[in-house]
């Protein structure tokens, strides 16, 4: 009999929702995903303690100014950890422009092309990089330029059909809509427990997926932030599914068939004219869950940024 996981590979590709080797090595994922979060915990992880040592050391080597100091050790030790991932997995790793970038442009498209020069200082080839942006309207046209370099992104805190919609259309790499902190703002709004059918993050998802194929969209879909295996498997056939080591472990510990949920059969004929600006940020904005969660998320990432550099500066 297979496990659930074995089966979900059938029709998603797998992603390890984290920054812990040993975690990615008994998972076999084919991707991996990392994010301020989450480099935050794989910073207090014995497997990386020499890494973290050797790079604050490389970092003492080449400035003094302490604060450049700490900033050029966030993005070392980003690539230092994902470049040992990369070194696991078969397919990419995803690295994370800082979120407090997300609304300026310039400065996502050149931090993102000093992650890539890192990565490929490590032997790591850009084929083998996604860069993470937050999928604010500076971000999709961040990554729009990047793609077109051949840098390819992975837009995050995507939880709007309008942020789905632009990143569509500027031909971005990957999307990662968030399935869990939709969920949670409705329970949190409604009061209400939600199956994995009428699930308001698993419904979004779906409608994304479903307008990737209608409009013939070759981005990859990718679920995001689950917070039960029952969300997860409602979206089996989805491109991709990012999942963390503990929902890993329950696929792999329970045994059964696992059932296409999501197809990729539209005909993709429909057409539309690009959405202007202010048509993305109105019809955004008329989404009061997106709104609130996509704030939501970049202020947690740059609170766990700020904690992981204030870690770093204690080490140095």
């Amino acid at each position: 009999m297979t496990t659930q996981l074995e089966a979900l590979k059938q029709y998603s590709m797998v992603v390890a929702d984290t920054g812990d080797l040993d975690a990615i090595r008994k998972y076999q994922p084919h991707d991996a995903t990392t994010n301020p979060s989450l480099i935050l915990k794989a910073f207090d992880l014995e497997g990386y303690q020499s890494l973290i040592e050797e790079t604050l050391a490389e970092v003492k080597q080449e400035v003094s100014d302490k604060e450049q100091q700490v900033a050029l050790a966030l993005d070392k030790l980003s690539v230092a950890i994902g470049s040992e991932i990369a070194g696991i997995v078969p397919g990419v790793v995803s690295t994370e422009v800082s979120a407090k970038l997300s609304f300026d442009q310039e400065a996502s498209m050149a931090k993102a092309r000093q992650i890539v020069e890192l990565y490929e200082k490590r032997g790591v080839p850009k084929e083998k990089v996604l860069i993470k942006l937050a999928s604010t309207w500076e971000g999709i046209r961040a990554a729009e330029v990047l793609e077109k370099e051949g840098i390819r992104c992975n837009l995050t805190l995507l939880f709007s059909d309008a942020q789905a919609r632009a990143c569509f259309e500027a031909g971005v790499y990957l999307i990662s809509p968030f399935v869990g902190r939709v969920t949670d703002w409705y329970k949190k709004e409604t009061g209400q427990d939600y199956g994995a059918e009428d699930d308001p993050g698993v419904k979004f998802v779906r409608g994304v997926c479903k307008y990737a194929s209608d409009y013939g969209y070759k981005t990859v879909v990718m679920g995001a932030s689950f917070r039960n295996i029952g969300q997860v498997l409602a979206l089996a056939g989805c491109n991709r599914l990012t999942i963390s080591p503990a929902l890993l472990e329950e696929l792999a510990s329970n045994e059964g068939d696992v059932e296409r949920k999501v197809s990729d059969e539209g005909e993709g004929t429909k057409k539309l004219e690009p959405m202007t600006e202010a048509e993305f940020r109105w019809e955004h904005n008329q989404d009061a869950m997106a709104n609130d969660k996509l704030a939501e998320g970049i202020r947690r990432f740059a609170e766990d940024q700020d904690k992981l550099e204030g870690l770093i500066a204690k080490r140095l």
